[in-house]
């Protein structure tokens, strides 16, 4: 069987991180990452012991308290009240596999070396992942700097038997939990509850989640295209590989490439046309698509390295003999990406619309609202004001959060990136263009029937025989929602 190994030596790559962990798969800390741990918490220990000199967060106070000096005999003290007092979250609860990617994500950053905290946190981060259990964290309060305080204190909890989980689908409190498992609470050392508390893992494991589940969609979003493409009798030419090796950017290319695959031998394609040019929903599908798959791109590699950091404060080179306290927590080189690919898969949504509103709009021989009996029969037409709602929202939920920043901590922490939020709002915008990609999906199918004779390609076809088994041609007016849940469902479970 797979074993997901947090591994100081070896890059996490966020695609099949994501895929793994969807899968079940069970995680293990490499040896030489337990070395690593070891020899960084041996040095801050025999550091303390050695010396009186303050070191943030290790033996002084946190955020606009840090010149405040703690005597040695407080120190663990001094961590416990740090989880109970940041334990401050609010609002929805965090998605199961979001805490999951949280607690491994975690996990690799403490598994550097530069934290100094005891073996036995970090291997308890991964026993709580492999039992599937599950610390109950809140959508609010982290400010996406000083780390993700907030959620990750929530995270950090049920660590020493506080705080809430859900064990393998039951919920209960933390010290319950600890039982049934046979552990005990952790007894937290110098700068531990700082080390789990700060960090990105709250953002990093969303921009994770977006990042996987985003390649997916846009995967998808091409193929239910040239669907679209077919039942609207829409024209080849935008996709000459020609037009885009003249502007060649990189998704432009791969776009026509994909489209060309779908429809290659589609009678309906390959047919002569009337008309010379189609909408711009349909023509620049390789401009639009390509630009968003140039963004997630990019925001992949930021992800990719950032999954890969250590992001706590300070940091601890036992080598060099040095704690050095600096700001690796803070959100922004997420935040900005972040935001970047909300606009991205906004605008997948946004292109979906316009083709799906044209194919339910009569034109290119197609009936209105795709009904055979148009006036009695409404059909499609409120499939595309609930898409055309859902785009809005979109819209509005682009505002970018990463410009935003409000002063904390009495002014210690006086810019801060908001990067929670753009990781939360961008989730809700990667599950609105799922919803409008299965509308397209619907409205596509159904346009696609009243071509018959004429036949699409082998691919397409076999795709709509595919979806025909969850959800059938509509002839007569139904209760559409039930078609909508079905159609959702099938693109969730859609292999591209």
């Amino acid at each position: 069987m797979n074993t997901l190994w947090i591994d100081c030596k070896k890059e996490l790559d966020p695609i099949t991180l994501y895929n793994e962990v969807r899968k079940g798969t069970k995680a293990g800390l490499a040896d030489h990452s337990k070395e690593a741990i070891l020899h960084v918490y041996n040095y801050l220990q025999d550091k303390i012991a050695r010396s009186d000199k303050a070191h943030y967060g290790i033996n002084t106070g946190f955020g606009s308290l840090y010149n405040t000096v703690v005597p040695k005999n407080k120190l663990a003290e001094l961590q416990y009240n740090l989880l109970m007092s940041h334990a401050c979250g609010a609002g929805d609860e965090v998605p199961a596999m979001i805490v999951r990617l949280m607690l491994l994500l975690k996990a690799q950053s403490l598994a550097y070396g530069f934290s100094g905290v005891q073996l036995e946190t970090v291997e308890r981060l991964i026993h709580f992942y492999n039992e599937d259990c599950l610390p109950v964290v809140y959508e609010l309060g982290s400010l996406g700097a000083s780390g993700d305080l907030a959620p990750l204190a929530h995270l950090s909890l049920p660590l020493i038997g506080k705080g809430e989980v859900i064990l393998k689908g039951e919920r209960m409190g933390g010290a319950e939990a600890l039982k049934k498992l046979g552990l005990k609470p952790l007894a937290l050392g110098a700068k531990e509850g700082l080390a789990l508390i700060n960090g990105t893992q709250f953002i990093s494991a969303y921009a994770t989640a977006l990042v996987a589940r985003a390649q997916e969609l846009v995967h998808a979003g091409d193929l239910i295209a040239a669907i679209s493409c077919d039942a609207f009798d829409a024209r080849t030419d935008a996709f000459d590989l020609k037009i885009g090796q003249v502007r060649p950017h990189a998704g432009h290319l791969e776009t026509s490439l994909v489209i060309q695959k779908y429809r290659k031998g589609s009678a309906i394609a390959d047919a002569e046309k009337i008309h010379t040019q189609d909408p711009y929903s349909f023509r620049c599908i390789p401009q639009v698509h390509g630009a968003s798959k140039d963004a997630l791109r990019h925001v992949m590699q930021v992800v990719t390295t950032e999954i890969n950091s250590v992001t706590d404060n300070p940091n601890i080179f036992a080598n060099e003999d040095e704690i050095i306290s600096g700001g690796n927590f803070h959100g922004q080189p997420l935040a900005l990406p972040i935001d970047y690919l909300c606009m991205a898969l906004s605008e997948l949504g946004n292109i979906a619309e316009r083709r799906l509103y044209l194919l339910v709009s009569g034109q290119r021989n197609l009936p209105a609202f795709l009904t055979p009996n148009p006036g009695l029969h409404s059909g499609f037409m409120i499939i595309q004001y609930l898409a055309a709602g859902i785009v809005s929202q979109n819209k509005q939920l682009c505002t970018p959060a990463s410009v935003d920043s409000i002063v904390s901590s009495n002014g210690q922490e006086d810019h801060v990136s908001m990067g929670a939020n753009a990781a939360t709002k961008c989730y809700r915008v990667l599950l609105n263009l799922e919803r409008i990609l299965a509308l397209e999906l619907m409205t596509a199918t159904q346009a696609l029937a009243f071509r018959k004779p004429q036949t699409s390609s082998e691919i397409l076809e076999a795709l709509v025989a595919d979806f025909r088994k969850t959800v059938p041609q509509v002839e007569e007016d139904v209760e559409m929602h039930l078609l909508i849940r079905k159609a959702e469902e099938f693109l969730r479970t859609l292999q591209v």
